[in-house]
């Protein structure tokens, strides 16, 4: 199934039905008086949060999502049916934005969580409710109101406890590969990846953490070259990042100076981000001579200036992989406990998060912005002015 992280909708609540004007009819009962019943009100759009669903490819492919209209009143007093609501379901991690005004109008973060999208209009009054002393055959009604019309934007970023982050090649995806049953394609190449990878790691029976895997970052990511900017905002669900770092590249790089670009691309894209804990991975030491290793470990520790844990691993073999992950599982549980138990974590926590997504959002609205210049730039090369030109034929 074709991975799709980003989709633009167009929803439109219903209209409210129209009142109705009517007078009573019947025989042997003259003068009956207004008898117009009220519309029903139109239906609302909601979305809902659907942990079955991991992808927004429904979207491209259905862009309009429209509710019921409410039916108008009838005489005798009987009001319009009301138009039924209209539930789309959308995946858990799904932020919805206003693409008019770039507003975050909800994230939805749990399975069943509902969002109100588009207001159904408001039914119309018929015209027994304009019945007076004075007014005794009212021929006034109201109509019903217009449902509320909105262009959505949906970005939808994957729930994981862990993101790997690195450099295209760094092996990422053979390490998620190596500890969860993920199978994400692997190749001596750059930019395998292409879209986020999610891997269940599992320590025992009910023990388990996410694992995710997203393209890997170039540099000018933070800015839009490359993939980074579009999948980079998938680390923002993240507690910890593992930092994968290639100590043996095969173009003979400087892997100190490649996590060094990688770092600064992530404070770019988001100060908060880049103040989640991140530990160092230095991948691929099988294939340094094993009288090596430890020097060249030591020496990108150094000239990082690293302080955080570090584990030496070879993906592609295993080796060191089950230190780690039960390392990554221990931190997790501990964060989870300290969190239920200490009030002053859990809030450190949620603002944390928030600050991640706010920066998140500003910079999709960067981008979007960009995006209507190049339009506007682009419609400015077919204005009239430019066919206001001479044309001279040279034999």
């Amino acid at each position: 199934m074709q991975f799709v992280d980003e989709a633009s909708i167009i929803v439109e609540a219903g209209k409210g039905g129209n009142g109705c004007l009517s007078f009573r009819r019947e025989k042997y009962v003259p003068k009956g008086g207004p008898d117009g019943g009220d519309g029903g009100h139109g239906g609302s759009v909601y979305l809902i949060g659907d942990d079955a669903l991991n992808t927004l490819i429904d979207f491209k492919y259905q862009r309009f999502y429209k509710a019921q209209n409410g039916q108008p009143g009838q005489g005798r007093q009987m009001s319009g049916r009301a138009g039924d609501d209209l539930h789309v379901k959308v995946p858990v991690g799904t932020t919805v934005i206003d693409e008019e005004t770039l507003e975050v109008i909800a994230d939805v973060t749990e399975a069943g969580q509902v969002v109100l999208v588009g207001q159904g209009g408001r039914r119309g009054l018929g015209n027994i409710h304009f019945k007076s002393s004075t007014n005794r055959a009212p021929r006034q009604t109201t109509k019903g109101t217009e449902g509320e019309r909105r262009n959505l934007r949906l970005e939808m970023k994957v729930m994981a406890d862990v993101g790997l982050l690195g450099l295209p090649n760094a092996g990422k995806s053979t390490l998620i590969r190596a500890v969860s049953a993920a199978k994400p394609k692997v190749a001596n190449y750059p930019f395998t990846t292409l879209v986020p990878n999610l891997g269940v790691v599992k320590i025992g029976p009910h023990e388990h953490f996410v694992m995710a895997d997203v393209p890997g970052l170039i540099e000018g990511a933070s800015e839009g070259a490359g993939l980074g900017l579009r999948f980079l905002k998938h680390l923002t669900r993240t507690r910890l990042l593992l930092h994968v770092v290639d100590v043996a590249p095969f173009d003979e790089s400087d892997p100190v100076a490649a996590a060094e670009a990688i770092v600064h691309e992530l404070e770019q894209f988001s100060a908060a981000l880049s103040e989640r804990p991140r530990w160092l991975v230095l991948n691929k030491f099988d294939l340094l001579p094993e009288e090596q290793r430890e020097a060249v470990a030591e020496e990108i520790i150094s000239r990082l200036s690293w302080e955080g844990p570090v584990f030496r691993i070879s993906a592609i073999s295993g080796q060191g992989t089950d230190a780690l992950v039960q390392a990554v599982h221990r931190w997790l549980t501990e964060q989870r406990r300290l969190e239920n138990e200490d009030e002053a974590a859990a809030e450190r926590e949620r603002q944390m998060r928030e600050r991640m997504e706010e920066e998140s959002v500003a910079r999709t609205e960067e981008r979007l912005g960009r995006k209507r210049k190049r339009d506007a730039d682009d419609d400015d090369d077919f204005d009239d002015d430019d066919y206001d030109v001479d044309v001279e034929y040279v034999e």
